[in-house]
């Protein structure tokens, strides 16, 4: 029963790092750099949890659906890669250190300023905080939205690449925006 609160512990942990994907890949506005409070904690919700120590991973599957005060994440199965701590991480009470998270089967991130970004793949890694959605990938804000065959956010530089298939091209589509108080 101890190891199983220590998986949930973990995963929870974990799942916070997509936070850092709230905030820079879909800002309602992107010069807007308000002071973050601290988020709440993170409910996770499926059908299925699984962990797996010899294969360093723990699985969520069956409707999952993790959220938090800022964002919620949709998938059939959210997978959390993780790695051992070294000797010395383990003098320091590190228990273990995310790898990377995976979800798939129809993808659905939702920011609660707006935004929503889907896929049938989503990756986050935690070493180079980066997001590539894959499956349809399509990133929306308001009317505004853009698609290709991968889009890459990567998040603490605050950029993105859209890319499309040889044959293809990437589409994004921007309405015009109204300044408040002035219309036809």
């Amino acid at each position: 029963m101890k190891r199983s609160v220590f998986y949930l512990v973990f995963v929870l942990t974990g799942l916070l790092l997509l936070g850092g994907f709230s905030g820079a890949a879909l800002s309602a506005d992107p010069r807007e750099k308000t002071q973050k409070k601290s988020p709440g904690p993170m409910v996770i919700k499926s059908k299925i949890l699984e962990a797996d120590d010899k294969k360093r991973k723990i699985i969520f599957a069956g409707g999952v659906e993790a959220k938090r005060d800022d964002f919620t994440v949709l998938c059939e199965k959210l997978v959390v890669l993780y790695e051992k701590p070294s000797a010395q991480e383990e003098t320091e009470k590190v228990s273990a250190r995310i790898d990377r998270i995976v979800a798939t089967g129809a993808v659905k991130i939702i920011r609660a300023e707006g935004g929503v970004a889907t896929g049938e793949k989503a990756v986050y890694y935690q070493k180079g905080e980066k997001l590539v959605l894959t499956g349809n990938p399509v990133v929306k804000q308001g009317e505004d939205f853009v698609e290709g065959d991968v889009i890459t956010l990567f998040l603490k530089e605050d950029r993105s690449i859209v890319e499309s298939a040889k044959d293809k091209k990437v589409r994004a589509v921007i309405f015009p925006k109204q300044e408040k108080g002035k219309g036809l």
